[in-house]
């Protein structure tokens, strides 16, 4: 049975103030992610403070205009459902290797021209969609939920690298965040159960500023004002580093097809290969927008289909509101910092219930796959092969560089295996519509 939803994908919330507080649950999904993207690479880089800062702006106005696109769509670009578009961990490596040898100007200038294997990509979905049926896609989804788990498990003990990480105290608070999202879900009604994230949030956001665990010193150092400049950094064209972020975009294609996926079945909505086509050509066309407005590339965020599986808000209108607040956290800094306030425990106990609305979601699509021995094999080991570097990412540390690009991420190795095994095992499972046979 699938979930009641209280705001399809073309519904506008009746109030502006009920629109604000569903958005500002999309922006708290995702803000900690875009942010720290960039502040690793400068970190990575050695970057000055003011240079790390402009990255972060950069990245926030570039993702808060691709998230609008990407929602509204503009003629053939944009899927035209709730995605909230941000800086990728899945281009730091790339990055970062770049960087080292080529500064920040190498990572922008491969990065644009990296872009074009996804805009061409774009034109070749219903070739790449084939690859896809709904045993493959069931296992994306799942993948998608369960690579994500681990990082809130890592909110709610702290933070990774935390002195205080797995203490009580943080247990206890991402416990109570948890217990309330639960208890606004199951028993709050309209807009009570919609803002569930964001209420859970606020509400261990208070007891923590009253029991003094919150730091402000990011917010009284943070510029109140300030516009990105395109070509900051400048730029260069490295042929290894084209090589490496083509690299990058191409691992982003799979991953960012289960994601609309998962964004299909969160929202009830069908994914034909026109529109899945329009997403892959945004997240593309996208990171290019983002490269000249000194920002690393963009991808949509598979973290924000929990909030829409878990509070049934799939409304488009409302993320491209989440969109808005992006923007004006990139050109207003000290709203940005504000939000990076929130302990990680808070974000953790939140995260626990979305990601894990995501592994229910594909659970459920799992169950309804055609039983069968091929069937249970492709689940079986895609599974298993996904979550071996989920849960072991060290299992690939004497791998050579190119082999931890491509194969670091869970969701792309189970992806990738279940692909194989589809296309491999006899009785090959075909995606809706396609023929059964290769015409001549």
């Amino acid at each position: 049975m699938e979930q009641q939803l209280l705001y399809k994908v073309e519904d506008r919330p009746p109030l502006l103030a009920t629109a604000v507080l569903l958005s500002l649950q999309h922006l708290l999904a995702a803000l900690g992610g875009i942010i720290a993207v960039p502040l690793v690479i400068g970190g990575a880089l050695k970057l000055p403070a003011d240079q790390i800062v402009a990255l972060v702006n950069a990245a926030l106005l570039g993702s808060g205009v691709v998230t609008i696109i990407q929602c509204r769509g503009v003629g053939p670009v944009g899927i035209r459902l709730p995605c909230v578009m941000g800086t990728s961990f899945a281009f730091v490596g790339a990055a970062i290797s770049v960087g080292l040898e080529h500064g920040v100007a190498g990572i922008l200038g491969s990065s644009l021209l990296g872009s074009l294997v996804m805009i061409v990509g774009s034109f070749f979905m219903p070739v790449i969609r084939r690859f896809f049926p709904h045993t493959v896609t069931s296992v994306v989804v799942t993948m998608i939920g369960l690579s994500l788990t681990p990082v809130a498990v890592d909110w709610a003990a702290g933070g990774v690298g935390a002195s205080d990480y797995g203490a009580a105290g943080n247990l206890a608070i991402a416990g109570l965040v948890l217990a309330l999202v639960i208890g606004f879900v199951q028993w709050g009604k309209g807009i009570v159960s919609a803002s569930a994230v964001v209420l859970g949030i606020a509400t261990g956001y208070v007891l923590c500023l009253a029991l003094g665990l919150i730091d402000f010193t990011q917010v009284r150092e943070a510029p109140v004002f300030a516009i990105p400049q395109p070509l900051h950094f400048g730029m260069s064209f490295p042929v290894a580093g084209i090589l490496a972020m083509s690299i990058a975009f191409l691992v982003t294609i799979v991953e960012t097809t289960g994601t609309f996926m998962a964004l299909g079945a969160a929202t009830q909505t069908p994914i034909p290969n026109k529109r899945l086509a329009s997403g892959i050509l945004c997240d593309g066309v996208g990171s290019a927008f983002a490269a000249v407005m000194s920002s690393p590339p963009l991808s949509t965020f598979a973290q924000n289909v929990g909030v829409v599986s878990l509070t049934g808000v799939a409304s488009r209108h409302v993320v491209m509101l989440t969109g808005v607040m992006l923007l004006l956290a990139g050109l207003f800094p000290v709203l940005g910092a504000l939000v990076v306030t929130i302990p990680q425990p808070v974000l953790g106990g939140a995260g626990l219930m979305m990601f894990a609305m995501i592994v229910s979601a594909g659970i459920r699509m799992l169950a309804s796959s055609a039983p069968s021995r091929r069937n249970s094999v492709i689940i079986a080991v895609s599974l298993g092969c996904g979550l071996a570097v989920t849960v072991r990412p060290d299992l690939l540390v004497r791998m050579p560089a190119f082999v931890r690009e491509v194969f670091g991420s869970g969701i792309t190795v189970g992806a990738l295996v279940a692909v194989m095994l589809n296309l491999v095992l006899p009785g090959r499972e075909r995606q809706e519509g396609e023929p059964e046979h290769e015409p001549a």
